[in-house]
């Protein structure tokens, strides 16, 4: 199914580059496993499910406005576009809805205006209003989604006439940002950064120097008041617009808008050679990391603005954790990955992917989590929708499941990157992996189970480096190469360098017992409790598995043993304690209706 021929995030040559992206078809899950499993669930739910709701709920109508093929009202936000293009990119990635991007791609290049300008909500009625509220209207956060999605197509069908009419319409629109913002022009920044990271990924492309230009020139305005003191609340940490990006010391204000900014800030810095920036996103995610961070991976522990709370205020009833922001920070942390080879933002993509983004989608593939809390209480009202007790099927802002259906189209980019010299192996799932004439073909149950095996099935007879993540949570990780033991762990990096042959088998195991997390003590919410915790996967006490207990006077006595259950009718590898018969993973919650949950566990006084 997968055509591509590059991923999302594609630096190039002459870019700050430790890691180098794969082609994406170098990649092919097996749909057995975990990832892969959830890439075809995406395919055959989640991505039909968002274009019937894009007709549902009026995306599409939307622009039809604009052309006057609808006569009714605007429906949702004002930047209900955005769905639509999320959507179009995430079919352009999986490549199995031409009709849906045939039709999509005519009816924006339709709706544009002949100077590029697309964004339906102030095309049609609201005229008077373009431009002139960039703190909060989202009109270049919109040309940036829909950029990304012309990227897609770019990539992954360069030949198809709806692909090629998608970018043309991307790139006007491109061209007038140019114009109207670029050196010269209007010195302004848009109030929902996302705009940078798209311009970067056009320049990658096209080679058109001016849409890097721009990029940078936003990304270095942001933080000098240009939103102006009656932005949202008079707060300009909102917006990150309190402080330059290479000049500020913490993560703050918005979520999404923090970790989109500093994901074009990154690309920016690799393709500009401005290692300043570059430090400044590595010490910005120091921040984040260490002390306004979930378990989960999630971050934002405030509902009010959708925002990061005060270092270690971490909450767990009252975790916002949006999807969007897990997604971002993923985004984030591959590019960092990518700048640097560091293996710690391999680790944080895997902790993001097997909990705080998982956890956002239901089995089915079509509800989903706006806000991922860690503990739901007794009684919790789930009328709100900012924090139900259950997955809805769509929002009013309904940025997340479109957005979840493009990262889950592309996750196999994510997996792997390499060239000639060698391949390394981020996420481990089973599928084949190709690098440098080189073809490996992997088996493994992980992350349920602790062994992965990989296979040579082509080889070129020249000098090649395997490398394997060694995760930071694995203190004992062992290989052997055609039976023989080797084990040399450096900066989280097994490299192995050899004269590969067809046959040669690789085993990797990376040893899980279940265990005991202790919080930080500096997070009040959760002083005198313990997570529980096995590889990769975060776990939690749901109602299900306590029948008949009050939730709220639980407790776990922290010396009792961990014991593995594999006979859980949810969960492939459950946990059990003295007292409670299963934990289940974090992201398998509320999959059997509504009801209390908690991560973090009381212990025995």
């Amino acid at each position: 199914m997968h055509n591509t021929s590059l991923g999302p995030a594609v630096p190039t040559d002459r870019a700050i580059s430790a890691l180098r992206p794969l082609p994406a078809d170098a990649v092919r899950f097996d749909r057995g496993g975990l990832l892969g499993g959830w890439q075809e669930r995406n395919r055959a739910a989640t991505l039909p499910h968002c274009v019937e709701q894009l007709h549902a709920h009026g995306n599409l109508d939307n622009l039809r406005r604009v052309t006057g093929d609808f006569d009714g009202p605007h429906r949702g936000y004002w930047f209900a576009d955005t769905d639509v293009h999320k959507t179009l990119e995430a079919a352009l990635w999986d490549g199995g809805f031409a009709a849906f991007v045939a039709e999509t791609a005519q009816l924006l290049a339709k709706v544009q205006d002949p100077d590029g300008y697309l964004v339906s909500y102030f095309q049609a009625g609201e005229r008077h209003r373009q431009w002139a509220e960039l703190p909060s209207s989202h009109e270049m956060y919109t040309a940036g989604h829909l950029v990304q999605a012309a990227v897609a197509g770019a990539r992954c069908a360069p030949d198809d006439p709806a692909a090629q009419q998608l970018l043309g319409v991307a790139r006007r629109f491109a061209d007038l940002l140019v114009e109207r913002f670029g050196a010269g022009g209007e010195e302004a920044v848009d109030g929902h950064p996302e705009i940078e990271t798209a311009l970067v990924e056009l320049f990658r492309v096209t080679g058109h120097r001016p849409y890097l230009d721009l990029a940078a020139l936003l990304v270095q305005r942001r933080g000098h008041g240009l939103l102006g003191p009656e932005s949202r609340f008079g707060q300009r940490a909102y917006y990150q617009d309190h402080v330059p990006v290479r000049d500020a010391p913490d993560v703050t204000g918005h979520v999404v808008r923090q970790v989109y900014l500093l994901a074009g800030a990154v690309d920016v810095a690799v393709e500009t050679g401005d290692s300043e920036l570059l430090r400044a996103a590595e010490r910005l995610w120091d921040s984040a990391l260490e002390s306004k961070t979930y378990l989960t991976g999630g971050q934002g522990s405030r509902h009010r603005d959708e925002a990061f709370g005060d270092p270690y205020e971490l909450p767990p009833d009252r975790a916002y954790a949006e999807t969007c922001a897990a997604i971002g920070s993923l985004h984030w942390a591959w590019r960092l990955l990518l700048a640097t080879g560091r293996a710690r933002y391999a680790d944080e993509m895997e902790r993001l992917l097997f909990n705080g983004i998982a956890g956002s989608t239901s089995q089915s593939g079509t509800a989903f989590f706006y806000s991922n809390p860690l503990q739901l209480r007794t009684g919790h009202d789930g009328s709100d929708e900012d924090a139900p007790g259950a997955r809805l099927p769509w929002y009013r802002c309904a940025c997340c499941p479109p957005n979840l259906a493009r990262l889950m189209a592309s996750l196999h980019t994510y997996a792997a990157t390499g060239g000639d010299q060698g391949l390394q192996l981020h996420l481990y799932s089973p599928g084949t992996y190709t690098a440098g004439g080189h073809t490996i073909s992997a088996a493994t149950e992980y992350p349920w189970d602790e062994t992965v095996a990989l296979t040579f099935t082509e080889a070129t007879g020249d000098p090649w480096t395997l490398t394997l993540r060694v995760p930071s949570w694995c203190t004992d990780a062992r290989v052997t190469v055609n039976g023989a033991p080797l084990s040399f762990v450096e900066d989280g990096w097994i490299r192995l360098e050899r004269v590969w042959k067809a046959g040669d088998r690789v085993e990797l195991v990376l040893p899980m017992p279940p265990r005991l997390v202790r919080p930080h003590p500096r997070v009040d919410a959760v002083r005198g409790t313990a997570a529980l915790a096995r590889g990769p996967i975060v776990y939690c006490l749901e109602h299900a598995d306590v029948p008949g207990r009050y939730f709220e006077d639980l407790y776990l006595d922290p010396e009792a043993p961990i014991e593995l259950r594999r006979d859980h009718p949810l969960a492939p590898v459950a946990l059990s304690v003295r007292d409670f018969a299963a934990f289940i993973p974090y992201f398998l919650w509320a999959n059997r209706g509504p009801g209390p949950m908690r991560v973090w566990i009381p212990l025995i006084p």
